[in-house]
């Protein structure tokens, strides 16, 4: 191995002093080992050194030993560590390297691309500089493309965003420049041109490739200067095609289409602009990268590191608040930057200075060529004519990061659209305002710093400015809002409210959200979580006028949001009818259904509501499929989702507000978890890809996609920010655990044990250890700093009588909140495991005929919270060993439940499509038992009696209006499929599903009858009027007829298959004693009770008969059949 340069081994040498004692070993080594320069082994041993200071140490005597690439490799991981002092001390050294190895450079500044670089006119880096990666390799991407014809690039952006940098860095690389562009790279600043200013920047070009080119061929003689447009637009055409071909021309600052077409030569083209749609108007390929406005936090961050001499770690708190408050702005960063270098005690003087909107404070430096910023754009707002100016400072009520049509602003102007098009084009032209040409019509908006100008320009006069939209917007639509449901449309559905709340008109904000109609209009246009959001966000205004009100309506909306998403719209008057009578929200609805009904309408008022107890707290229906995960970001704020949709979505937890919705994968999306700083989300799907997101923009950071070969079934970030890893697991046969260093293409570890897929893993709450669940039957517990297999528990012995069976599959595990426990979940029973002893503490066992699907410990309490296949959620306390609560609700199977990091609430995600919400102290104990669909209800003289089974295979009998139970009956033997009350006697009947049936005393329980006949289920029973006989069908094909305090029994037999039902034909007690019956074997039946003698006989259907009615009079059947066809049957005039 070549070893190093004397040179550069002599500065290692007098540096390392310095070096050992400020450099962190482990911040440089991950770049290092990008490199190729150091092995993950001599990375382990300079890691296993005690201290950090010997971890330095012990890298540097390693960098002695190596050659010319490891110097260079460790100058670069110190420059992008933010060591840019001890860097310097190493620069002066750096060793020369061959062309060859020049290629194999991270970041391509090779002295070959310098030279390249340099005669082309492309910038050199800025003092301050920090890599975009992401970014940079995509213009990358796209520069590829013109490696074999001509093409254009279009980097757009609004101003002060870094397209320049950018742009001047993509081509800073070796193996872009000599494999696409060998002819060179010619850069050309051109901003805002007049003709004949196009004209020199073009004379000037020419004139510069010519010299260039005589300079490498003597023969070659210089022209004359071209006297026009065209004529320099022919010469450049002849330079770029002959004298350097395959070459890039790079176009910087381009303002206007008619300057870009000066450029349309068949050549290659680099363009940067604010402008994306400029290349439209020229021929050839087109591609496009879109520049970010805001620098993600960490570049930020390491600029103002850069302009203090200081590394980002030890930046005071003040430095994130200020990129927050800039929303990252590499205009802010600078100028804030620069200022610092001269004043570095200023940080919370300048963060002030943002917040209070003063800047004029935020003055150029010395160092820096940026105006102070409320120059900038005051100069701008200067030069508009008086009346464009007065409505541009309109502009100051629109709220941040919202764009608009113009016909808000025809409303707002009172002009037509045409007219206020013509207004925003001359602020577009100005950069005084942002037009969004992906929308027709075109949308419009301001960037935060410009609103923020203009809030303090105008602070005194905000209020009126705001009532001022409120009132033209009252003056367009005095008849009703706008119901078109366009752009305008969502405007005033959206920020209507936020510009009464600003204008201070607390009553009329009242007015509108306390309106059922305004909910309607509003849900159906715009969906309930905007709704929700609202009455989340104003709560405080609208407590003033009524707190109670507030409540109703939130709650209504809360509660019902997934059914106001559905399509067809559901009638909201009558949702609103199952709110408590003492509810605004029921008052309007009933007003509303009164008024409707005289002309027609039906509506039913729900009598017992008072009696059901909602648990849930907000219910949302992100997806159209499956919810396969749902998780609460770390601050409690945001909730993630994914399904079957192959959608990732994320939302508010207070009121389901759609934040972010991304095509997430290409095919179903299994997990979704966020970092501990909520800033990344990652993804894992049935593609077999992992996926890294940025939340708050919604790009994708990092693709995963070659280590696992099956399904990736869960991944979980890790739970604190001290080392960031991803753990992910799979379907793959051996290698299903790996655990990824997101800024690195590949796995950092991969964990051998399972020999069957893993289902879930999960770390420890302080990341030592990594918990996986497979479907081999085992828990298995894992060091993370050595991927080395702890423990191993075998979750499959607890089924021990069963295993033979069926194989054991461990589905998930949570850790309890201070990490000496361990739940999993397997079958239909969890297990609590102490972490040390990998010891059974205890064993819950849910229904046998359910599975659990999910678990998670409460990171507050001993609760655990357990998902199951019978819809339902149910809460645990570990210690007691008692269950809390069951939270039922959901309509299908419940994948996934967590908990909220303050434990204060819980979601559940399911088949159904939901997501629910619940307060964790406030779900209710699993006394609350559910009463199940075979029931029969009594009205009399307006008292409702309604009797049915229950869950636990109990008879209830519960008053109808207040829900109280009147009875309760032991356990039966056999299960209860059918009841009847009798209306005459205190009596109760069943019938089970071993034929028998029973009659009861109510209250006491006493057992009046018990009738033997049928041979299998009974499937309804009915007490006739006067209560002395009780009738009953069966699968076994028969009805009968019981006097039942005696036991005779009349038989009537006919039907081949089982009967159903059947419908008493006597109208008063005194009335023939007719029966109609209907059959699986596709025939309807009249009978005579007394006798048995069967009436009429009608076959009707080729298959089942599922349902029977009979007109008023008793002359009409209408039946509906499982050969999807209903009929109506004529009855004899005279039945005897």
């Amino acid at each position: 191995m070549a070893m190093m340069e004397e040179g550069a081994r002599s500065c290692l040498l007098q540096s390392r002093s310095s070096l050992e004692q400020d450099i962190r070993a482990s911040y440089l080594m991950d770049h290092m080992i990008s490199d190729g320069v150091l092995t993950g082994d001599e990375e382990d041993r300079i890691r296993s050194k005690p201290t950090r200071k010997e971890q330095a140490a012990a890298l540097l005597e390693l960098l002695l030993r190596k050659d010319n690439h490891a110097y260079i490799s460790f100058y670069n991981a110190l420059v992008r560590e933010s060591y840019g002092d001890l860097a310097s001390l190493l620069h002066n050294s750096l060793p020369l390297v061959s062309p060859e190895a020049e290629k194999s450079f991270s970041d391509g500044g090779t002295r070959y691309v310098q030279a390249v670089l340099s005669e082309g006119g492309v910038p050199q880096r800025p003092v301050v500089f920090v890599s975009r990666p992401a970014l940079m390799n995509r213009v990358r991407e796209k520069l590829y493309h013109l490696q074999k014809e001509p093409g254009w690039v279009t980097v757009f952006g609004m101003a002060g965003s870094g397209k320049s940098v950018l742009a001047a860095e993509a081509v800073r690389d070796h193996a872009l420049i000599t494999e696409c562009f060998p002819g060179g790279v010619h850069w050309l600043s051109v901003g805002q041109l007049d003709r004949s200013d196009l004209l020199v920047r073009i004379q000037s070009l020419c004139f510069r490739l010519e010299q260039q080119s005589q300079e490498k061929d003597p023969s070659s003689s210089l022209h004359r200067p071209p006297g026009s447009l065209e004529e320099a637009k022919e010469r450049l055409r002849f330079l770029m095609l002959r004298r350097y071909p395959r070459s890039l021309l790079i176009l910087d600052d381009i303002w206007d289409s008619s300057v870009l077409k000066a450029f349309d030569i068949q050549c290659r083209v680099l363009l940067t602009t604010r402008d994306r749609s400029l290349a439209d108007c020229v021929s050839g390929s087109k591609s496009e990268v879109a520049v970010e406005s805001g620098l993600e936090e960490d570049q930020a961050l390491e600029i103002l590191a850069l302009y203090v001499n200081g590394k980002p770690q030890r930046l005071p708190e003040q430095a994130r608040s200020i990129v927050r408050e800039c929303k990252g702005s590499p205009l802010v960063v600078s100028l804030i930057g620069a200022l610092l270098r001269e004043f570095p005690d200023r940080w919370a003087y300048y963060l002030h200075t943002l917040q209070q909107k003063k800047f004029k404070r935020i003055r150029k430096s010395s160092s820096y060529d940026y105006d102070a910023l409320d120059q900038a754009m005051a100069a701008s707002i200067q030069v508009l004519s008086e009346e464009h100016r007065e409505r541009y400072i309109d502009l100051t009520v629109l709220e941040k990061d919202v764009k608009v049509p113009a016909k808000v602003l025809s409303v707002l102007w009172d002009l037509e659209p045409e007219e206020v098009e013509d207004v925003l084009q001359d602020f577009v032209n100005k950069s005084l305002l942002f037009r969004d040409c992906h929308h027709r019509p075109y949308l419009y908006y301001l960037h935060d710093l410009q609103l923020d100008f203009l809030a303090e320009m105008n602070r005194s006069g905000l209020e009126s400015l705001h009532t001022k939209v409120v009132r033209q917007y009252q003056q367009r639509y005095s008849q009703g809002p706008p119901t078109s449901g366009d752009e305008e449309c969502l405007y005033w559905f959206r920020f209507l409210t936020y510009h009464m709340a600003k204008a201070n008109l607390t009553q009329e904000l009242c007015s509108l959200m306390f309106s059922l109609d305004w909910v309607r209009t509003k849900a159906q246009i715009m969906g309930p979580a905007h709704l929700i959001n609202d009455y989340v966000e104003y709560g405080a205004i609208l407590d003033k006028e009524n707190s109670e009100v507030r409540g109703q309506f939130q709650e209504f909306l809360s509660l019902n949001g997934h059914q106001l998403e559905q399509r067809p719209f559901p009638d909201v008057v009558q949702l609103a009818l199952s709110q408590p009578d003492s509810s605004e929200v029921y008052r309007q609805a009933l007003l509303q259904a009164q008024e409707r009904a005289t002309r027609g309408g039906l509506y039913l008022d729900w009598v017992n509501k008072s009696s059901l107890k909602s648990l849930s707290r907000l219910v949302v229906q992100p997806h159209q499929g499956s919810i396969y995960s749902a998780c609460f970001s770390h601050d409690g704020t945001k909730i993630a989702s994914c399904g079957s949709s192959k959608t990732l979505r994320v939302f508010k937890s207070t009121s389901g507000e759609k934040m972010l919705e991304i095509q997430a994968h290409d095919d179903e999306v299994l997990c979704c978890a966020f970092s501990p700083d909520d800033r990344l989300l990652a993804t894992c799907s049935s593609d077999r890809k992992v996926k890294v997101w940025n939340v708050e923009r919604g790009t994708l950071m990092r693709v995963f996609e070659d280590e696992h070969e099956e399904q990736v079934n869960h991944c979980q970030f890790t739970n604190t920010r001290r080392r960031l890893l991803l753990a992910t697991c799979s379907n793959d046969k051996f290698m299903n655990t790996k655990l990824w260093n997101i800024n690195k293409p590949s796995s950092q570890n991969t964990m051998f044990g399972h020999l069957e897929p893993v289902n879930h893993c999960c770390f420890s709450p302080d990341d030592a250890y990594l918990s996986t669940s497979s479907s081999d039957g085992t828990l298995k517990l894992w060091e993370v700093s050595s991927a080395n297999e702890w423990k191993s528990i075998d979750v499959a012995d607890m089924f021990s009588e069963q295993r033979e069976q069926t194989e054991v599959m461990v589905k998930c595990s949570t850790w309890s909140a201070g990490g000496r426990t361990i739940i999993c979940a397997a079958r239909n029973a969890v297990f609590v495991f102490d972490v040390e002893a990998a010891a059974m503490l205890l064993e819950i066992r849910t229904s046998r005929l359910s599975t659990v699907q999910y678990c998670h410990a409460c990171p507050s309490s001993n609760l655990v919270a357990i998902a199951l296949s019978h819809y339902a959620v149910e809460l645990w306390d570990i210690e007691t060993s008692k269950k809390m609560a069951d939270c039922s609700g959901h309509l299908s199977w419940v994948h996934g439940v967590q908990f909220s990091p303050d434990g204060s609430l819980l979601l559940s995600c399911s088949d159904d499509q939901t997501v629910r919400v619940w307060e964790t102290k406030k779900v209710h104990t699993s006394s609350a038992v559910c009463l199940k669909r075979d029931s029969d209800v009594l009205f009399n003289n307006g008292d409702i009696t309604v009797v049915a089974a229950d869950n636990r295979n109990r008879l209830q009998v519960r008053n109808g209006r207040t829900g109280a139970v009147m009875f309760q009956s032991e356990n039966q033997e056999s299960r209860i499929r059918c009841t009847a009350i009798c209306s005459q006697t205190s009596a109760v009947g069943l019938g089970r599903e071993d034929g028998t049936i029973q009659v009861l005393e109510v209250p006491s329980g006493t057992s009046l009858a018990t009738l033997q006949g049928h041979t299998r289920t009974v499937l309804h029973c009915q007490f006739t009027p006067e209560g002395h006989t009780l009738i009953t069908s069966s699968e076994d094909t028969t009805i009968r007829v019981w006097r039942w305090r005696t036991g005779e029994c009349v038989v009537l037999e006919g039907h081949k298959e089982q009967v159903r039902c059947f419908s008493l034909l006597t109208t008063t007690p005194s009335s023939e004693t007719h029966l109609l019956s209907w059959s699986f074997d596709g025939t309807i039946k009249v009978w005579d009770m007394s006798s048995g003698e069967r009436l009429q006989d009608l076959v009707c259907h080729q298959g089942a008969v599922l349902a029977c009615d009979v007109s008023p009079d008793g002359q009409l059947f209408a039946t509906t059949s499982a050969d999807k066809t209903a009929k109506m049957t004529m009855r004899r005039a005279k039945l005897t």
